[in-house]
C-alpha cells in the first residue's frame, strides 16, 4: 500500500510539472504570437510592451516574466522565423538521396518562408524605422545558416565534388551577400538586373567550390523550373 501511494504521488507530482511547463510554453507563445501580429500592424519602432499587455489582456509582471525587453521578445519573434527555415532546411540536408550539390541548392531554396509567417510581419520588416527587426533577421539567418552549408560544403569536399579552401568563411561570405543584395529592403534591383545578379552569384559559388563553369546553373533550372 505504501508504494502504491508513494507511486500515485510521485505521478501527480509529474502531472502537475508538465502542467506547469505547458501553461508556461502556452503563454510564452502567445505573447511571441501578439507580438508578432503588433509588430506587423505598427512596426516595431511604435509597437509598445503596453500594446501586447492590452492584447493579451495580462500584467506587466506576466510578460516581464518571460521576457527582459519589447527588444527580447522581438528576438523571441526573430527565431521563430529562422526555426522555420531551419525545419526546412534539416528536410534537405538530411536526405540521403540527394548529392551534395542539391543539398546546397534546396538550402538556399529553403530560406524561403513566405506564407509561413505573418505576410504583414515580413512586409513591415523591411521599413526603414524597422532597421533593427531586419538587421536581426539577417545576422539570424546568416549565423544559424553558415555552419550548415559549412558541413555541407565538407560533405562534397570528402567525396571528391568541392574543392574548397575556406569552407566556413567562404558559406558566410556567399550567405551575406544573398541576404543582403536580394533583400528589397536593402537594395531595390530592376527585374531584368536580378536574374543577371542571380546568375553571377551562382558563378561565384562555383568558383568558390571549384566546380565546373555552370554546372550549379544547370541545377538552379531545376528548382526554378526552367
Amino acid at each position: 500500500m505504501q508504494t502504491d501511494r508513494r507511486s500515485v504521488e510521485t505521478y501527480r507530482k509529474r502531472e502537475q510539472v508538465m502542467r506547469i511547463v505547458k501553461e508556461h510554453d502556452e503563454r510564452k507563445n502567445e505573447i511571441i504570437d501578439t507580438a508578432s501580429r503588433i509588430f506587423a500592424q505598427k512596426g516595431y519602432d511604435k509597437a509598445s510592451v503596453n500594446d501586447i499587455l492590452n492584447a493579451i489582456g495580462i500584467a506587466k509582471g506576466t510578460f516581464y516574466h518571460y521576457f527582459k525587453s519589447k527588444e527580447d521578445v522581438l528576438d523571441a519573434v526573430i527565431d521563430r522565423a529562422t526555426d522555420i527555415i531551419m525545419e526546412q532546411v534539416k528536410e534537405v540536408i538530411e536526405n540521403p538521396q540527394l548529392s551534395p550539390e542539391e543539398k546546397l541548392l534546396g538550402v538556399f531554396m529553403a530560406m524561403r518562408i513566405e506564407g509561413q509567417m505573418d505576410e504583414g510581419f515580413l512586409e513591415e520588416m523591411h521599413q526603414p524605422e524597422n532597421a533593427l527587426m531586419h538587421q536581426k533577421s539577417l545576422v539570424s539567418i546568416i549565423t544559424v545558416l553558415t555552419p550548415v552549408l559549412t558541413e555541407v560544403v565538407k560533405e562534397g569536399m570528402e567525396k571528391g565534388a568541392f574543392h574548397c579552401a575556406y569552407p566556413e568563411q567562404y558559406m558566410q561570405i556567399f550567405l551575406a551577400s544573398a541576404t543582403t543584395l536580394f533583400d528589397d529592403g536593402i537594395f531595390e534591383v530592376e527585374p531584368e538586373k536580378k536574374e543577371k545578379l542571380f546568375q553571377a552569384l551562382i558563378a561565384l559559388l562555383e568558383k568558390m567550390l571549384e566546380v565546373e563553369q555552370g554546372s550549379f546553373w544547370k541545377m538552379a533550372g531545376t528548382y526554378f523550373g526552367e
